[in-house]
């Protein structure tokens, strides 16, 4: 009997270690216009063009390969994801979510969870307060401290948190990922 429960136990941590690591960063967008024909159409201002382009560079410089991004069809947001990719060399064709946009934390993440599980390191570009709060939600509070006490004193534009989950993204869940890094992007 205990063969048997040392086997099991053996197979249980096997497949545990085996279950893939992914990186999720979850991003507001860059500074945007004050005013546009709608809230929709706002466009990007300069400065959060170059600091989305800054925040690229600073996720390609960790070695974070982006192959997925899932944007709010918002004029500043894809714009925002336009800049990261050129900042960090991301050749990645953003899904554009119209659901994305007026999103509560639990409906972003339902999104996230539709990913793909061939997508090792998603970006999800978004909007406040949905974005602080998904951030929040996700940190097990296992990962970096610093990255943590910064995050929780805000998440202004241009800001991303770049989590580790462990396993398919269908399992994402409340309090599941590691976060690893804060950034505020200031080009």
């Amino acid at each position: 009997m205990t063969g048997k429960a040392s086997r099991c136990e053996s197979a249980g941590v096997r497949e545990q270690s085996e279950l893939p690591t992914r990186h999720l960063v979850v991003m507001r967008h860059g500074k945007a216009e004050p005013g546009g024909e709608t809230d929709h159409a706002r466009a990007l201002a300069q400065r959060g063009w170059n600091d989305a382009v800054e925040a690229g560079r600073w996720l390609a410089d960790r070695g974070l390969v982006v192959d997925g991004a899932l944007v709010s069809s918002a004029r500043r947001t894809t714009s925002t994801w336009l800049a990261i990719a050129d900042g960090g060399s991301f050749d990645v064709e953003p899904t554009a979510s119209e659901a994305l946009y007026g999103a509560g934390p639990e409906t972003a993440l339902d999104l996230v969870r539709e990913t793909p599980d061939d997508v090792d390191a998603l970006v999800v570009v978004g909007h406040n307060p949905t974005i602080a709060y998904l951030a929040q939600l996700l940190d097990d509070g296992s990962g970096d401290e610093e990255a943590g006490k910064q995050m929780a004193i805000g998440f202004p534009t241009g800001a991303l948190a770049v989590f580790e989950v462990t396993g398919a993204w269908s399992g994402l869940d409340l309090a599941s990922a590691r976060l690893v890094a804060f950034h505020v992007g200031r080009g």
